[in-house]
């Protein structure tokens, strides 16, 4: 499949005029072949336009039309072949095997959300009939439908190059709700963000849509991405990345003449609570699972577990000495850009350097490009008292913070901020404790794990992938399973109706 370093608008393919970029090889900081031309303000003013204006129709599509659309998006994904994932594995460094599973993630949620366009469920059609003869007032006939919110401006994620970029939840969801989107590539994946976006290019062309239903825009710096979220015609966001770019493009939508939702992903360390039952019947077998855990994809996750809370002693000790030892084997992996594996490098530096932090291990040193594993540990006192340490090293990176007792325990999750994942690690004797604190869990996180791991994000109609701020910025939302269709709804009541005047759901 040819890569052309070209915009993606409406339909069309041009060369962006704003300055231009390599995609990188993640292994060795090296350029890519083909350079890629950044949007110019007209480019975005075009795509959303032509958004716009494919909202029109694509919002009252057929559901069996829609359903077909996605499940074709799914099949040109799958019909670019090996060339998807060896230009992925350049541009990310993650390995065939991870990258293969991703794309099936992403055509599998494609299809999920055909399902559930077919279905209907989404819409929460409901019926309250009229009675005229009612006194004192007459009852008023009431029928109500979910509506797609308008375009979607979606942000492509850097440590997901499919799930969670051009064709990945955010845009699956988007399209099953009856919205058009422009998505702001990554710059991390240019090439593989061409290759999927050209796939989606040609669904909207085969089925018929107006091709306005999907632009991709590649940016030089921030413009672009600023741009479409001030855009009047752009009606919601989708993001997944840092914390400081997440509430940059919410300071944005919240300045706009009519302030939209911005739906992101943005920052968790995803605590693991180490009960002392489990820890006295099991250390080392859970040392072994959050070892792998933790240094899968380079610790590149957002469910990657990065917090680990116990109650001091012989058990806990166990736990860390054989995570220490596992650890001095983990090879350095390569991490996503020289930018990341940076701020890695960086963070880790940090808690080295900390006067209330201990070394405990790390794995074999590596290039400049990649990422060694490393725990830490601390205090509860010290971690109640540092609120940096709260601070997400994005990376294989483990922080054990010692308990004296659950009280203590429980006085640091009263301290943390909002989580995707909270997992706890019980035996049958630590039900009762675990049962007390479960409450406290749900204020705290979108999902809540036992005797696992975050890392691995089921796709199914009961999954939530996110949580309270800075988790998500809207912790009643998903961007995982079906529930992620509701971000991009708006419930709308017709009233007294005639029948030529109702939409067709409703007659």
């Amino acid at each position: 499949m040819t890569i052309n370093g070209n915009l993606l608008v409406a339909g069309t393919e041009k060369r962006g005029p704003n300055g231009e970029f390599h995609g990188i090889e993640a292994a060795t900081g090296k350029p890519l072949p083909i350079s890629f031309g950044g949007a110019s303000p007209e480019d975005v003013e075009q795509a959303a336009e032509q958004a716009w204006q494919a909202f029109a129709t694509y919002r009252e599509t057929d559901l069996e039309v829609r359903a077909k659309f996605l499940e074709k998006i799914a099949e040109e994904i799958e019909a670019i072949g090996d060339d998807l994932v060896v230009r992925a594995m350049a541009e990310t460094g993650l390995p065939r095997g991870r990258l293969e599973g991703e794309r099936a993630r992403t055509t599998g949620q494609l299809r999920l959300f055909a399902r559930e366009v077919r279905e209907g469920r989404f819409q929460e059609l409901r019926f309250d009939a009229g009675d005229p003869s009612r006194k004192p007032v007459a009852k008023p006939d009431l029928r109500l439908r979910n509506v797609a919110l308008g375009p979607v401006a979606v942000f492509g994620a850097s440590n997901f190059p499919l799930a969670f970029s051009v064709a990945g939840g955010d845009t699956a969801s988007a399209l099953a709700a009856g919205c058009p989107v422009v998505v702001k590539a990554h710059s991390a994946h240019p090439g593989t963000s061409e290759l999927v976006g050209r796939a989606v290019q040609r669904a909207v062309s085969s089925t018929g849509f107006h091709p306005g239903t999907f632009s991709l825009l590649f940016d030089t710096g921030f413009e672009v991405g600023q741009r479409l979220v001030a855009d009047s015609r752009i009606r919601a966001v989708g993001f997944t990345g840092s914390r400081r770019g997440g509430t940059a493009l919410m300071e944005i939508a919240s300045k706009r003449k009519q302030p939209i939702p911005v739906y992101a992903e943005m920052s968790s360390i995803n605590p693991v609570i180490l009960f002392p039952g489990a820890l006295n019947a099991r250390a080392t077998d859970i040392a072994a699972g959050f070892v792998t855990s933790l240094v899968l994809g380079a610790g590149q996750f957002c469910t990657n577990p990065g917090l680990i809370l116990a109650i001091d002693g012989a058990a806990l000790d166990a736990f860390v000495a054989r995570t220490a030892e596992l650890l001095r084997d983990v090879a350095p992996q390569a991490m996503l850009t020289p930018s990341i594996a940076k701020a890695y490098c960086d963070g880790v530096a940090k808690l080295r350097q900390h006067s209330e932090v201990r070394a405990v291990a790390s794995g074999r040193p590596g290039s400049e490009f990649e990422g060694t594993a490393a725990l830490f540990e601390t205090t509860a006192d010290a971690f109640l008292a540092n609120h940096q340490l709260q601070d997400e090293v994005f990376g294989a990176a483990g922080l054990v913070v010692r308990c004296r007792d659950l009280q203590q325990l429980e006085a640091v999750l009263d301290e943390l901020e909002g989580q995707l994942t909270v997992a706890l690690h019980i035996a049958d004797e630590d039900e009762a404790a675990a049962r007390r604190l479960v409450p406290k869990l749900e204020m705290l996180a979108g999902r809540l794990l036992v005797n696992g791991f975050g890392t691995g994000v089921e796709v199914s109609p009961a999954m939530v992938h996110g949580g309270p701020y800075p988790a998500t910025a809207d912790g009643r939302s998903t961007s995982v399973g079906t529930l992620a269709i509701y971000r991009f709804l708006r419930p709308v009541s017709y009233q007294d109706f005639t029948k030529a005047l109702l939409p067709a759901a409703l007659r």
